[in-house]
């Protein structure tokens, strides 16, 4: 019996690694390119990294609500080809394209035309508006494209392909890597374009991954325009119980950054370009975690669908495990390495201060913010949206926020990133002792799909 569990174990750890190595490398290298940016543009000065770390909550928010409805894409089209329903999972795929993005297009047009109003709100002086107005509307396209071309990742996810959306986001993040030099410094007498060349690059790669991945989307035939207005009549109910509370989980990291960004640009602009510099470096920490989080829940889609729940158990026990060694020696890896880290990344010496102290303080407490990011994924997958929402409203506004908050007011500086590893902490810890207690009583497994 015990050399069977292990031996099953094993079995599903191997899944679980060909599922999550393509997305691993494909989100290193996408969130890589992002950091890449942010290091570039450090080279224009403090004012421009400044101006762009102003629009990362903006950013934030737009991809929060593209993450939510793939979410919804994922488990929606999962369960659908666990049930054997195959010509209902393609014309999800046809609905939820269209669908998102027209929505994502709403939101960047509203965020264009209220920008100024907006980055008021969050503390932008009138030395980085100039910076603002150039570089924003090239940056919301690229989050356009950026969007469609993650729900057409969705979809593949969902069908159980992660190698795909794995290269295209490696391909993806070489076109802007080789494109940022040259719009953003130029090229023998073209003195290139500044921030703004950042957000084009951006664009352009994004605009190359759409166009292969739309095609091969198309040829393996996994979308449908035929009886569409009979499925959107069909699916809008549970794909809306899927994506409203994701999306609402997925917006309050931005409304969070906001919040936690207004703080920050009370104390000064190099400690906002800091702040930038260590949001990128938090996602790119977190590309194993984030990995999962799209290869997991197609997985637990499809297990929920068979009702299998043994297998569910032990699949997150694995991936739980593994996020906490993973997380925690990279963490206490990049913390001592943090003074060169902060001499690579930033150009001026007083943000590398500020970004040093920030590393050593967070990076190792997120191995408890990835088990929160991974029962919140969960939860999502398995039929219980509302509590992951609440979890995630938990996460940043019990944990996160206050302590971020309290640890500025009581030590400035110090006492802020102090606070938020804190947060990282007890929100892990909250996700634990919730995943504990509703796995624990087997007979609320089958009912939580109410929720």
């Amino acid at each position: 019996m015990l050399v069977a569990s292990t031996q099953q174990t094993a079995g599903m750890g191997k899944t679980l690694w060909r599922q999550t190595w393509p997305m691993a490398i494909g989100v290193l290298s996408l969130l890589g390119f992002q950091l890449v940016d942010s290091a570039f543009i450090a080279r224009l000065g403090t004012v421009p990294l400044a101006a762009q770390s102003f629009t990362f909550p903006l950013s934030f928010l737009i991809i929060g609500i593209q993450v939510g409805m793939g979410i919804a894409i994922a488990a929606l089209i999962s369960r659908a080809l666990g049930a054997g329903e195959q010509a209902h999972a393609k014309r999800l795929s046809s609905l939820v394209l269209m669908a998102g993005g027209a929505v994502i297009a709403a939101l960047c047009i509203t965020l264009g035309v209220f920008q100024v109003p907006i980055f008021s709100l969050l503390g932008a002086e009138s030395n980085t508006f100039g910076y603002l107005r150039s570089y924003w509307p090239p940056q919301l396209l690229s989050a356009w494209i950026g969007a469609v071309l993650y729900f057409m990742y969705s979809v593949f996810r969902a069908y159980g392909d992660t190698r795909l959306p794995g290269k295209m986001m490696v391909i993806t993040s070489l076109v802007n890597l080789a494109l940022d030099p040259l719009l953003i410094f130029g090229v023998g007498p073209w003195a290139g374009w500044g921030l703004p060349g950042a957000a084009w690059a951006t664009a352009i790669a994004f605009s190359v991954g759409l166009v292969v991945t739309g095609g091969r989307l198309w040829q393996r035939g996994w979308a449908s325009r035929e009886g569409l207005w009979s499925e959107g009549h069909r699916s809008w109910r549970p794909f809306l119980g899927i994506a409203a509370p994701a999306m609402v989980s997925q917006l309050m990291p931005p409304l969070a950054a906001m919040l936690a960004i207004a703080v920050v640009a009370g104390l000064g602009e190099s400690q906002v370009a800091a702040w930038g510099l260590a949001s990128r470096l938090e996602t790119l920490s977190l590309m194993v975690i984030l990995a999962m989080t799209m290869s997991l829940p197609p997985w637990l889609g499809r297990c929920y669908g068979a009702g299998d729940w043994d297998q569910i158990h032990r699949l997150l026990r694995l991936a739980l495990g593994v996020a906490v060694v993973w997380q925690l020696a990279l963490g206490i890896v990049l913390a001592l390495g943090a003074p060169w880290l902060g001499m690579v990344l930033a150009g001026n010496p007083d943000v590398q201060d500020e970004l040093v102290l920030l590393i050593r303080f967070l990076l190792p407490s997120y191995a408890a913010l990835g088990v929160c990011m991974l029962i919140v994924s969960a939860g999502n997958a398995l039929g219980w949206p509302l509590r992951a929402m609440l979890l995630s409203a938990a996460r940043l506004f019990v944990c996160y926020l206050p302590c971020l908050w309290l640890g500025e007011q009581l030590a400035g500086w110090w006492g802020l990133a102090a606070g938020a590893a804190v947060g990282n902490l007890l929100a892990g810890a909250a996700a634990w002792l919730m995943l504990r207690r509703i796995l624990s009583r087997p007979h609320r497994q089958a009912g939580v799909t109410a929720h």
